[in-house]
């Protein structure tokens, strides 16, 4: 992604105390705001998390304004790592298929980012407004520029890739963003491996299967596939209640 030109606060050679505790507040400001909102969280009681003075906070942010849209382009940033260096080379079944799979565990095992990023999207983008016009949007035109290549190169079909990656955040996060609503109707108190692990070749064998040409699919999808159960028991499993 392009790099950032607002104000965004200096980062510390890794290994030194002040790149940790550059982390530690991200860590605990991120907690915070989504189990909060921006309003219902201070910039002491994140202090009081990391158990450093209010004043050491304000020395790597200088407002609650800037540490939180620094959570949120972090946010953002880390779920976009599995698409940063793909070229035209590469094959685009193994890249978009890990890709998936990263999304949807992301999804499942931390939930809470995913929905300060949908209440930050809901309420207007009021912190992330010019991230999303800048950066997001060089983000979205230079993976569009490669998926085209791979489209002229006949690695995949003829998609919009724009509505593809919109189609690929909107599956994977749907499992942390509706979180409950999913866990209720599969009468499950929590996501475990298999069921994160099934819902990763569900989307992956649906997405995949619908834009790459001859709709193969990865070997290790397909193996799994063969020792599923059939749709009926994959429906009493889904819905154990």
């Amino acid at each position: 992604m392009v790099q950032k030109k607002r104000n965004t606060p200096k980062k510390y050679k890794p290994g030194k105390i002040r790149e940790q505790n550059y982390n530690r507040i991200l860590d605990a400001a991120e907690a915070l705001f989504a189990t909060n909102g921006f309003k219902g969280t201070s910039m002491m009681q994140i202090a009081e998390r990391v158990e450093l003075p209010k004043a050491n906070v304000h020395y790597y942010f200088k407002s609650k304004s800037l540490l939180y849209s620094t959570v949120l382009e972090r946010i953002i940033d880390s779920w976009n790592e599995g698409l940063e260096d793909i070229s035209v080379e590469d094959d685009p079944k193994a890249v978009l298929g890990k890709y998936i799979a990263a999304k949807v565990k992301n999804a499942c095992e931390k939930p809470l980012p995913s929905k300060l990023f949908a209440t930050e999207i809901i309420t207007g983008a009021p912190y992330l407004t010019d991230y999303i016009k800048e950066d997001m949007r060089q983000w979205i035109k230079e993976k569009s520029a490669v998926f085209n290549q791979w489209i002229a190169a006949g690695k995949l079909k003829p998609v919009d890739p724009v509505r593809l990656i919109f189609l690929i955040w909107s599956s994977t996060q749907h499992y942390a963003d509706f979180e409950t609503q999913v866990l209720l109707l599969t009468n499950r108190q929590e996501y475990d491996h298999e069921e994160i692990t099934k819902t990763q070749h569900f989307l992956t064998t649906v997405i995949l299967g619908s834009i790459i040409p001859d709709q193969s699919i990865d070997k290790s999808v397909q193996k799994t596939l063969e020792h599923a159960p059939k749709s009926k028991e994959n429906s009493e499993t889904l819905f154990a209640l």
